[in-house]
């Protein structure tokens, strides 16, 4: 197999496997009030689930990771995707809520590993020249996966309601087979897998500046994302506004474009201006937008400016990717930038609950939630990364 052919099947599978990761989450956020209804429970108390899910992501994160830096990237990837596809489908079977809480918070295990492993497959087989591009790419699989979580609830919510939509989300499984016929093992696990193996935890307090820096950063970068997905189309679109299904779906299929397109862009644009420049300038163009983004009334102006808004913040994220791993000890590169990036998440997990709290006590209003958590995570994260390290171009390919 020619190694462009290689570099190809690997960045589709990476792509796909944060695509369908993120399609499961984000199938959730959309059948939210229709799962608190069916367990008589309040929308606030269902935001518990999507915090569980955030929380044990570092768990997944650690766990798969460890186990890809042992026994290799692709194998432990199958595995993983297997987990997630099927926790999704047993999702949609809960008889209970305690049960369904059970199965999202096993179901945060295995979104955590992906990420991680994906990523790192992928920068260390893409060419360096690659790197800022595939980044983006990969990152665009989030919104890619909102994306197909938006259109899918418009198509068949209706239909099959909330257990037919978990349903439908455990038809990533198969991903399974794509990877299993057509991905190839990285080439620097392979160069590295006689080597001497370390504990990550004495990697880690050899680099534990890094770490904390690493961590705190990617908490503001999981508050940005959050911040400005979680509740948007379900509190803010529906109950505040009170729009209807297929004007909140058409908005959401809007503003996911406009995800797609930033993290692409800006991950290119790093290869050129460097991975610090241009995470900054994303975060900082948010700010000019929260007032349309946050505070217009109109569904017409409310989609510019979520579009715009959704370029900015996955902008910002389509460089994680490549900065991470970058930035990552090479022995444990399957698991430092998939851990820092959960564990971020992890502090960050409170966030929907805390908007939804706000949001209550202002009479279900919540603009203010959606636009103070957002400008300070983006005030956050251009003074983190702009008086913080980058190794663009650090080899990677042993």
């Amino acid at each position: 197999m020619a190694a462009a052919t290689r570099a190809r099947n690997v960045v589709i599978a990476a792509y796909l496997g944060w695509t369908l990761d993120a399609f499961d989450f984000f199938i959730l956020i959309f059948v939210l009030a229709d799962v608190a209804r069916t367990f008589d429970t309040s929308l606030t108390t269902l935001t518990l689930a999507i915090t569980l899910t955030l929380a044990m992501r570092p768990v997944g994160a650690v766990l798969f990771g460890r186990l890809a830096d042992r026994f290799g990237r692709r194998p432990v990837l199958v595995a993983n995707v297997a987990c997630f596809a099927g926790l999704e489908f047993l999702s949609g079977f809960a008889p209970t809520l305690l049960a369904f809480m059970v199965l999202r918070t096993l179901f945060g295990v295995a979104m955590g590993g992906e990420w991680g492993i994906g990523a790192s497959l992928a920068m260390e087989t893409v060419p360096q020249r690659w790197r800022g591009w595939v980044s983006g790419l990969l990152q665009a699989g989030y919104p890619s996966g909102f994306f197909l979580a938006t259109a899918a609830f418009g198509l068949f919510d209706p239909i099959v309601g909330w257990r037919g939509m978990f349903m439908i989300g455990g038809l990533s499984a198969v991903l399974v087979l794509y990877i299993r016929r057509s991905v190839p093992e990285s080439p620097d696990w392979l160069a590295r897998r006689a080597a001497p193996r370390p504990g990550v935890a004495p990697v880690l307090r050899n680099h534990l500046g890094l770490l904390i820096w690493a961590v705190v950063m990617m908490t503001a970068f999981n508050f940005l994302s959050h911040g400005t997905q979680d509740l948007y189309p379900s509190a803010f679109l529906g109950v505040q506004h009170r729009f209807s299904h297929a004007t909140i779906t058409t908005i959401a299929l809007i503003y996911s474009a406009g995800a797609i397109v930033g993290g692409v862009a800006f991950g290119a644009l790093s290869q050129r201006i460097g991975r610090r420049a241009a995470i900054v300038l994303a975060a900082l163009l948010t700010l000019p937008l929260l007032p349309l983004w946050a505070f217009a009334t109109a569904p017409v102006w409310l989609a510019v400016g979520a579009f715009l808004m959704q370029m900015c913040v996955q902008g910002a994220w389509g460089v994680v990717p490549a900065h991470l791993n970058e930035l990552s000890p090479p022995q444990i590169r399957a698991t430092f930038p998939g851990f820092v990036y959960q564990l971020g998440n992890f502090l960050a997990s409170s966030n929907a609950t805390l908007q939804a709290s706000l949001g209550a006590h202002m009479h279900h209003n919540y603009s203010w939630a959606l636009a103070s958590v957002a400008g300070t995570a983006a005030v956050l994260i251009a003074l983190l990364v702009g008086f913080g390290v980058e190794a663009r171009g650090v080899e990677m390919r042993s």
